[in-house]
């Protein structure tokens, strides 16, 4: 089933803005090569916000976010996202290899996954997050945390965990797809497809109008 259910904790909006710009300022390590990294759109002509493209949907006790770290998607993105969120690849770099390199993937796919506690006490199980995409599942392959409250597998209300999820090769984010946790499902992503393809067209048609060097 789909679960329509949005929240929007503000705080925890903010608070995910901070880790990023903290991660930006850490030592730069050797990056993992993602799946499907190469994209010719142009850089630093996108003006989607996060939250145009980001798939959530909430538990009795948690909001889920999950945001695609594929070039095809961050790429449309506002200048200042899609940098931070490069950085954030860069300084994360050696753990993601470390990672892909446990699992045996040489090209993982590289997905941002939020928990955000709605109540206090709240569980959350990494490992319960789920892709389905061209009609595969794909389970997670391992994780590079990037906040404290991780391991600890339990929020507060208004706290927050992060991580860069890795998939294996073969998750698609030009079509359809599903994410699906403990039950519930969200293909909330078929709806957020549209607003890639013109923000594509739009950034080609900017990028054909600078000057040429």
């Amino acid at each position: 089933m789909t679960d329509s259910r949005t929240v929007g904790p503000s705080d925890g909006k903010a608070t995910a803005a901070c880790l990023l710009a903290a991660l930006a300022v850490l030592s730069v390590g050797p990056t993992v090569r993602p799946s499907h990294a190469q994209d010719t759109l142009p850089i630093g002509y996108g003006t989607l916000k996060r939250d145009d493209i980001v798939v959530r949907f909430a538990t009795d006790q948690l909001e889920i976010q999950i945001l695609p770290l594929a070039e095809y998607v961050i790429r449309l993105l506002a200048p200042d996202t899609y940098r931070s969120l490069e950085q954030l690849l860069k300084t994360k770099g050696r753990e993601l290899s470390g990672a892909a390199q446990r699992a045996g993937v040489e090209r993982p796919t590289l997905v941002m996954v939020t928990f955000f506690g709605l109540l206090p006490q709240a569980r959350f199980s990494p490992e319960d997050v789920n892709v389905t995409s061209r009609g595969r599942l794909f389970r997670p392959v391992g994780f590079v945390p990037l906040s404290p409250r991780w391991s600890s597998y339990q929020l507060e209300a208004h706290e927050q965990a992060v991580a860069i999820y890795l998939f294996e090769d073969g998750i698609s984010f030009r079509e359809g797809m599903t994410v699906s946790y403990q039950g519930l499902a969200n293909d909330s992503w078929t709806g957020v497809l549209p607003t890639l393809d013109r923000e594509r067209a739009r950034v080609m048609a900017r990028a054909s109008l600078q000057p040429k060097p």
